[in-house]
């Protein structure tokens, strides 16, 4: 069973787009859970008509505290014995979950794969993530600098008891779990890319922090993986 887990913020705007895209590679048991983290806004209304059509489209109320919180919640909510992640305003494409199992179901732990950077309206700029990002599996080399993409990500469901609960000083989740990934199995990439990476201004990354916080999140993230 697969098990996406879309953590949302006011997604309004793009999220029917995604959430099209997902479920129509889902098998009959899998499931599509929306972790809402501003449950008040119009997310909901966004996807409420493909809720009604699709019962493996599971909304929930998030924690409300921030998309690292999110992500932590949505992913102890996943049933499946495999987790993709997703972001509110990418586009998954034809292919993604068949191509990712094949690598998840000969061994792989966690696979991380490519995808084609685009603008707010689709169109492709020419970049791919793993171009952008120079991505390299190895574990020292993403702490010093961090490839794993959430939206790029699957795991295995076995993962978890190293993932969660996520520690209380971590910069971002998906570095975090892909050094888990590193340190307890086996990482896969895949150079295909597989969604389309919306750039639109308002996306949630760790990018733009100055240096001096980025070696505390550095120090914090080596003190969180020594503890697992």
């Amino acid at each position: 069973m697969v098990s996406v887990v879309l953590a949302a913020y006011k997604g309004e705007k793009y999220i029917a787009a995604q959430v099209k895209s997902i479920v129509s590679q889902l098998g009959e048991n899998d499931e599509l859970i929306i972790s809402d983290d501003f449950p008040s806004g119009k997310t909901i209304d966004a996807v409420s008509d493909l809720m009604k059509k699709d019962k493996r489209i599971v909304y929930i109320e998030g924690p409300q505290k921030g998309v690292i919180r999110n992500f932590e919640y949505a992913i102890s909510k996943a049933r499946g014995d495999y987790i993709f992640l997703a972001d509110q305003d990418d586009v998954w494409l034809d292919g993604k979950i068949k191509t990712v199992m094949s690598e998840l179901e000969n061994g792989v732990d966690l696979v991380l794969h490519n995808a084609k950077i685009t603008d707010g309206e689709l169109h492709e700029t020419g970049e791919t993530a793993f171009e952008i990002n120079k991505t390299e599996k190895g574990f020292l080399r993403n702490i010093i600098k961090n490839s794993y993409q959430g939206c790029c990500m699957a795991f295995c469901s076995g993962l978890k008891k190293y993932i969660l609960p996520f520690p209380a000083k971590i910069p971002m989740h998906d570095q975090w779990i892909g050094l888990m990934a590193e340190k307890h199995g086996k990482v896969g990439l895949i150079e295909k890319p597989l969604i389309l990476y919306r750039r639109h201004g308002d996306n949630v990354t760790g990018n733009g922090s100055d240096f001096v916080t980025k070696l505390k999140w550095r120090a914090d993230i080596i003190l969180s993986v020594i503890g697992r």
